[in-house]
């Protein structure tokens, strides 16, 4: 097992649509650790870690249901910090 990190922004419109939710769900399924969080220029940014092939899995999975909201999204692979613990939603203070 390769274990990686992505560094994802999505654009378009993702936030008010369910799409957090949608990726802790996948998150879940890929047994993925990280985050998901609004950001307030209107983007969503998600931090994932784990396997290589089941981050690419994530990706592709959120690409797919949430295909009618995302314009863009920009995704940086980096080295895994093992910080996490689980997938959570992280809400703006």
């Amino acid at each position: 097992m390769v274990s990686k990190r992505i560094h994802v922004f999505y654009s378009g419109r993702v936030q008010g649509v369910g799409f957090r939710f949608t990726a802790e769900a996948a998150a879940r399924k890929f047994k993925l650790s990280g985050w998901a969080s609004n950001l307030r220029d209107g983007r969503v940014e998600v931090v994932a870690e784990g396997d290589e092939a089941a981050l690419k899995d994530f990706i592709e999975r959120i690409s797919v249901e949430m295909s009618n909201f995302i314009s863009g999204a920009d995704v940086s692979w980096e080295h895994p910090s093992g910080e996490f613990k689980d997938f959570c939603i992280k809400f703006s203070e």
